[in-house]
């Protein structure tokens, strides 16, 4: 069964065909970084002007990709929730108009569903696992059951990882986006030229969370009370110390997932798990099984929207045509455990 995924939630256009949600068969991406880049951020009003301009196009060439037409497609499938509002509308409104005039069934889908299961789309992953959402709006530390129920151990009470790496890159003059760019530069500096503190969070109710408010605190406006003055302040040395720092903030509640729960495999999804230094710590660690989607699926694509969206038709389900899209997930709190994202 093939189903035609759409992605829109922030700023990049994307839809892909996927084959009983495992063969992509197509994955356009057309991103809007150089729209961005002037304003150091993505701006909304921006997003979704150029989604407008592009998801006709972008949804021709997936299927041209693909070598087929709506006729050979079995379902369609579009994400809905959390992102930006004007963005998400403009997907799941063509998803649902394109799905409705062809009479397929229509799947309205959780973009943080979609990035658990971008890695299942390389690799043959068995449930239940230890799940890690790392984006620019998300951190979570979850525990996977199926593709669609997830019960969050573990989140951000403040800063997500991604929009910590954005602003320090944003002061510091690095660039946008600011994941890429330090994670880029660090590799020419030394971790050891900051000593950045690590958050701490007391008591149970924060076993698995994060903070980084503080650590963006200190990279920005507290850089010379925690610098080794054997080093020269450069871009690298400051972006090599402050991606250490970030990453090992995550690690100490993920081992701690891992040793609690006793789930050995880390399942890893988000724009971070792109970061070199996030995959090569973990790697380190023999006795943990990380998987990883492949790094052109970490970012937003509609791969993984319509991986789920198989998943959905399989099951026999449907998204009501009255589906509309929710800037954000209410599900995704700390000790919730929901099933379905529609």
């Amino acid at each position: 069964m093939k189903v035609l995924g759409i992605e829109s939630s922030c700023d990049e256009t994307a839809a892909s065909v996927v084959e009983d949600g495992k063969v992509i068969l197509s994955n356009v991406i057309a991103t809007q970084i150089p729209f961005h880049q002037e304003y150091k951020g993505v701006v909304p009003e921006i997003a979704s002007r150029k989604h407008t301009e592009w998801i006709e196009p972008v949804v021709k060439t997936a299927l041209k990709d693909a070598g087929l037409t709506m006729n050979d497609i079995d379902a369609v499938a579009a994400t809905n929730r959390p992102g930006l509002m004007g963005s998400l509308l403009i997907g799941l409104t063509f998803g649902k108009s394109l799905a409705w005039a062809n009479n397929k069934p229509f799947y309205a889908v959780n973009h943080m569903l979609g990035h658990m299961y971008a890695a299942h789309l390389a690799n043959d992953i068995e449930y239940p696992y230890i799940g890690l959402l790392v984006s620019g709006g998300h951190t979570i530390i979850c525990k996977v059951s199926d593709f669609d129920q997830i019960e969050v151990l573990g989140t951000t009470i403040d800063d997500a990882v991604g929009e910590a790496f954005d602003k320090v890159s944003k002061f510091h003059g690095f660039g946008y986006p600011g994941g890429v760019i330090i994670d880029r530069l660090a590799q020419n500096g030394n971790p050891k030229a900051a000593n950045f503190p690590m958050p701490i969070l007391r008591g149970e109710d924060h076993r698995y969370d994060v903070s980084y408010s503080g650590l963006k605190t200190a990279a920005i406006n507290q850089l010379d009370q925690f610098w080794n003055p054997e080093f020269e302040k450069t871009p690298e040395n400051i972006a090599a110390a402050f991606q250490e720092t970030a990453v090992k903030i995550l690690l100490s509640r993920l081992f701690k997932a891992v040793e609690d729960t006793g789930l050995t495999t880390v399942v890893a999804g988000g724009g971070v798990a792109a970061n070199s230094r996030l995959r090569s710590m973990l790697a380190e660690h023999k006795e943990i099984n990380c998987i990883f989607p492949p790094l052109k699926l970490c970012t937003d694509n509609g791969a993984m929207i319509a991986g789920v969206g198989y998943q959905f038709l399989k099951r026999g389900e449907t998204s009501p045509w009255t589906t509309t899209a929710s800037a954000r997930v209410t599900e995704f709190k700390r000790g919730l455990a929901r099933k379905s994202s529609k």
